[in-house]
C-alpha cells in the first residue's frame, strides 16, 4: 500500500511540475494576411520541439506553448526566421532583431527571408519599406527568395518599418 502511494505521488509530482515548466507567449501585431501565411508560421513554430501555434489571422496574434521559457524563445526566434514579427506579451521572451542597429546610411540594401507568399504580403512590404525616409524603390515581388531596397537610407529603418508591418527579414 504504501509503495502504491509513494508511486501515486511520485507520479503526481512529475506531472505538476512538467504542468508548470509549460510556458507560453503570444505575440501580437503579426502579419498574417492569408492562409499561406498561417501555414508558414505553424511550421515555423512546429520546427522547435514540442512547440505548437495557435493563429488567429483576423487579430493578427500567434499563441506560441512550448515545454519551457527556452523552447518558447527558440520558437518566437524560428518565426522571426521565417519572416514574420510581432510584439510579445511576456518581455522574458522577445522576437530576436534583425535590425542593421547603427549601420550607416546606405543606398543599396538586399534582404532575404522575408515572407512574400502572395500580393497582400508585397503590398505590406513595400507599403513598410516605402515609408522609410530615403527610400527610393524597391524589387520585392510573390515569392521572391531576396529583393532590393534603393535609395539613401539607414537600414535600421527599413527593419523598423517591417518589424512595425508584423514582417522580419535579414540584411543578405
Amino acid at each position: 500500500m504504501k509503495t502504491t502511494l509513494l508511486s501515486v505521488s511520485l507520479a503526481l509530482f512529475t506531472v505538476s511540475a512538467s504542468l508548470l515548466a509549460e510556458s507560453s507567449v503570444q505575440l501580437s501585431g503579426v502579419h498574417l494576411c492569408c492562409r499561406s501565411c498561417v501555414t508558414g508560421a505553424e511550421k515555423a513554430v512546429a520546427k522547435v520541439s514540442g512547440a505548437t501555434a495557435t493563429v488567429d489571422s483576423s487579430a493578427g496574434t500567434v499563441l506560441i506553448k512550448a515545454p519551457d521559457a527556452a523552447a518558447a524563445q527558440k520558437a518566437v526566434n524560428s518565426l522571426v526566421d521565417a519572416g514574420y514579427y510581432g510584439t510579445s506579451a511576456d518581455s522574458a521572451i522577445k522576437p530576436k532583431s534583425t535590425s542593421s542597429a547603427g549601420s550607416p546610411k546606405t543606398s543599396k540594401l538586399v534582404l532575404k527571408e522575408v515572407h512574400l507568399c502572395c500580393g497582400k504580403c508585397v503590398k505590406a512590404v513595400k507599403d513598410a519599406v516605402g515609408s522609410v525616409k530615403g527610400v527610393t524603390g524597391d524589387t520585392a515581388s510573390k515569392g521572391a527568395k531576396t529583393f532590393e531596397v534603393t535609395g539613401d537610407f539607414a537600414p535600421a529603418e527599413v527593419f523598423a518599418a517591417l518589424g512595425k508591418a508584423g514582417l522580419s527579414g535579414k540584411a543578405e
